[in-house]
This record gives C-alpha cells, structure tokens and sequence, in this order.
C-alpha cells in the first residue's frame, strides 16, 4: 500500500436494508481498500460498531444470516404505549451479545461514532465515548416503535432523522477521503417498492406499521442526504429499494447487493487511493 489519505468509511441508515452494509464491508476488506475511521447512523451505526470491534465481517455476515423473524420476535418487549410500542431492554442485551457487555468506544480497533437524535429539541448528538451498545441503542431507536434511549438526562432516538448519512461527521473525525454507502436512493424505489408477485401481473403489498414510520423518516430526509452525498469522494449504493424496512430475513439479499455495488467501485478507489 503506498501513501494514501485517512479514509473514513460512513453508512447510512434504512433499516432491513442496511445488511447491504455487510456485504459493502466484506468487499473493502477482500480487496484490501483501508478504512481508517467509521460513523454510522441507525442500522449502519450496529453493523459498523461490529465491524470496527475486530475487523470481523465472516462473524457479522453470520450474525445477519440468523435474524429469522423468530430470533427478532424474541427481542420484542412490548410495553404500555407510552413513550414507544417496544420497550427495548431485549434488544439492549441482544446489542451486548454481539458487541460486548462492557466494550467502550475507546476498545474499539477502528475508531467509530454514531449519530442520534436528542428527542426533546431535534439536535443532533454524536456518540463517540462510553457505553458502544448503549450509543447504538440510540442510534436505531425508530420513534414510536422503540422508548426512546436515556442517556444522563437525555431522551434519544433514531438518528436518521437528523443524519442519515453522517459524511460531516467521519470528516470531523478527521477523515481525508470519504465512501459513502447510501442504501435509500430516491428514498422511494418508485413503483417497485413493497412489490410482490400476483396473479400474473404485479401488485403492490401493503407495508407494515414499521415500514410506514420508516418510510415516513426517509421521505422526510431527501434533502438531508442529497447533501450529504455531494460531501463523499465515492458513493456507493447497492440496489435493496424493493425489499422492505422490515424484512431482515432478506439478509442475504442485502447482503449480496450490497457486494455487487462494492464491487463495481473497486476499480476506481484503487485508482484515488493508489491501493495496489
């Protein structure tokens, strides 16, 4: 590897469609292109938190392989409607089995910081310090659906409403050349979205109640990554718009994309960054 720039690598959040993440990371690692530095909002917050543990994709693309919807239902625990539908102490110690009980920011081999939103004034918060599992808790934390996450005195919830894709943030962490992996564009997909075979002719499928305030957030954040995106040096987006928020036991199908768009960029990082 010759002299090259700090890359920071920056996924963004949607959801189910955020594994594509996974397979993005296996390529970049295959083909020997450095991430020095990694921020993540929501569902790119987890996978990246796993990754910049150990550097280890095989054990994160397995983790993912296993989210049937029984293991999810398992870490669902509803509770009275007051702040959220779930109340998200199942999936907090889910988060610690993946990335460890203890595991702070500073334990971390590559340096990482997520992005939630403060619910109460609508501020942006980046997580860099203490607690990664709880950090990620906050991140992915989708409104109505999860209790928003306490931290001090603080209430916080999915990041993706504030940024969805945190280019300006792995810049802040002092990155000199930014990929960007966007899994919404158009945040829409058009007529393919929620799309499933009928009788002989195609028929839209009706989204769950976690694909419309999902969708809802997107819709919301156009703006917030088209600007973001113009910030990146490379953007990768691997084509997952016709599987749903909710569908992570699509896994391997986000996955695989997720490897495709990877791949189709390669030529070119190697190029910028003078990676042999």
């Amino acid at each position: 590897m010759l002299s090259r720039k700090k890359v920071g690598l920056v996924l963004g959040s949607g959801s189910a469609r955020g594994l594509a993440h996974i397979g993005v990371l296996r390529v970049l690692k295959e083909e020997n292109i450095p991430v020095d530095m990694i921020a993540g909002t929501s569902i790119g917050a987890l996978v990246g938190a796993m990754y910049a543990l150990r550097r280890n994709i095989a054990r994160v693309e397995a983790i993912a392989d296993n989210m049937k919807w029984s293991r999810l239902l398992s870490l669902v625990d509803l509770t009275i409607p007051k702040t959220g539908l779930i109340r998200g102490q199942r999936l907090l110690a889910w988060g610690r089995s993946l990335i460890g009980r203890d595991i702070l920011f500073s334990d971390l081999e590559i340096p990482f910081a997520c992005v939630a939103t403060d619910i109460m004034d609508g501020q942006e918060t980046v997580i860099n310090e203490g607690s990664v599992t709880e950090a990620v808790r906050a991140s992915i934390s989708i409104p109505g659906i999860f209790s928003p996450a306490k931290r001090g005195n603080r209430y916080f919830v999915d990041g993706g409403l504030v940024n969805p894709i945190p280019v300006s943030i792995v810049k802040n962490m002092g990155a000199e050349f930014v990929i960007a992996v966007n899994i919404l564009p158009d945040t829409g997909g058009g007529d393919r979205t929620y799309m499933v075979e009928g009788r002989g002719k195609k028929a839209l499928k009706e989204p769950s109640i976690i694909d419309i305030l999902m969708q809802s957030i997107y819709i919301g954040s156009r703006p917030l990554i088209r600007t973001a995106l113009k910030s990146a040096d490379i953007v990768i987006e691997p084509d997952v718009t016709y599987i749903g928020p909710s569908e992570f036991h699509r896994a391997s199908e986000c996955i695989l994309q997720g490897a495709l768009a990877a791949a189709d960029c390669i030529p070119k990082l190697k190029r910028l960054l003078a990676v042999t």
